[in-house]
């Protein structure tokens, strides 16, 4: 049953476009229909597959947005300029098109209500290394948990801001911080700026509540961001990250 249940998860899927939103100028979210979906965890992400009329094709991963609790899938993916990929999602993929996807894949980096407890939970986002962690959040949500959550989230500028709408109405249960490195809206507390020792100290759960964190967003903000957590005293054993870029995983 078990053999059956991972083949399953590794063979290829025609899903159907069902709707579309976009979330900023260069990033939109893809709604799936998936038949035989097996169903998900938070943090798990999925293979695409594109595949042109003269038979090329091109695959990318992509982390799954949407809450762990139907049959439909949401990928909210972002322009990679001279992309294969990421251009037509963004650009050319209509409703009623279909792709081909696979999955869901990931075993580690997945948040799952039905097997947490009353651990603190951490999120550190970087740019779209929030849609993971925005499965996470809706997943709660969807299923009534109380575990408590904090959000770190580091973008250029609020136009780039994934979800940003929706993380104001989750705001009392993930007490979010944000970080702008590039330009900082008016009013804000924080000039702009990297995250910092002194940020983590100051927004994320303190070390001796040992928090399960998960960090995800580019390499280079991936390895720093851990790097600040273990230097201000979080268990190494309880970090968990997943990264993108020329040579990261999915996003």
């Amino acid at each position: 049953m078990a053999r059956a249940t991972v083949l399953g998860r590794l063979t290829w899927r025609v899903a159907t476009v069902a709707a579309l939103r976009q979330e900023t100028p260069n990033a939109r979210t893809i709604v799936l229909d998936v038949p035989g979906w097996p169903g998900h965890v938070a943090g798990q992400h999925v293979d695409v597959r594109l595949t042109a009329p003269d038979g090329y094709s091109a695959q990318r991963s992509y982390s799954i947005a949407s809450a762990a609790d139907g049959a439909r899938v949401e990928l909210t993916v972002e322009l990679v300029p001279d992309g294969e990929v990421s251009p037509y999602l963004v650009e050319v993929l209509e409703v009623g098109d279909r792709i081909d996807i696979r999955g869901p894949v990931g075993g580690w980096f997945v948040w799952d209500p039905a097997r947490a407890d009353a651990t603190p939970v951490q999120l550190v986002a970087g740019g779209s290394g929030i849609v993971p962690l925005m499965a996470m959040i809706r997943t709660r949500a969807a299923a009534g948990s109380t575990a408590p959550f904090r959000l770190l989230y580091s973008v250029r500028e609020h136009s780039a801001m994934l979800y940003a709408a929706e993380l104001e109405t989750h705001a009392e249960a993930v007490t979010p911080t944000y970080v702008y490195t590039r330009k900082a809206p008016g009013g804000h507390p924080r000039p702009a700026g990297r995250i910092d020792a002194g940020l983590v100290r100051a927004a994320a759960w303190p070390p001796d509540r040992r928090p399960l964190c998960f960090v995800c967003g580019p390499t280079g903000f991936v390895e720093a961001a851990a790097d600040l957590l273990v230097a201000a005293g979080h268990d190494p054993a309880l970090i968990r990250t997943e990264r993108f870029g020329p040579t990261g995983g999915p996003a």
